[in-house]
């Protein structure tokens, strides 16, 4: 009884695990048919994102990680989703230091 109690909520929170996975997968997904319509709309041959779709892109992208993003099929690569993710959060830390005490 103990065990089939046990082997339950095992299986509910793998379930919710890779539900949770899943949600995101298609998110990113979501995401970046929306930026392919926007580059479509725009027009031209090729590719080139702005700041915004690289950052939609990035923050979609990263919690699914390098091995995920590998396995589907995106309009760019992990790796190039990842930089932008490094520089978007970069960006975000850079502040100026409030120096304590005397000038040097």
């Amino acid at each position: 009884m103990l065990d089939a109690i046990r082997f339950r909520l095992f299986l509910a929170a793998f379930a919710g695990w890779v539900g949770r996975r899943q949600t995101r997968a298609i998110a990113f997904l979501i995401e970046e048919n929306r930026v392919l319509m926007e580059q479509l709309e725009s027009g031209g041959g090729r590719l080139r994102f702005t700041d915004d779709q690289r950052r939609r892109l990035a923050a979609k992208g990263k919690p699914l990680g390098r091995r995920i993003l590998q396995q589907m099929a995106t309009i760019v690569t992990p790796d190039t989703l990842l930089a932008w993710h490094r520089r978007l959060i970069a960006a975000k830390w850079t502040y100026h230091r409030q120096r304590v005490g005397r000038p040097g």
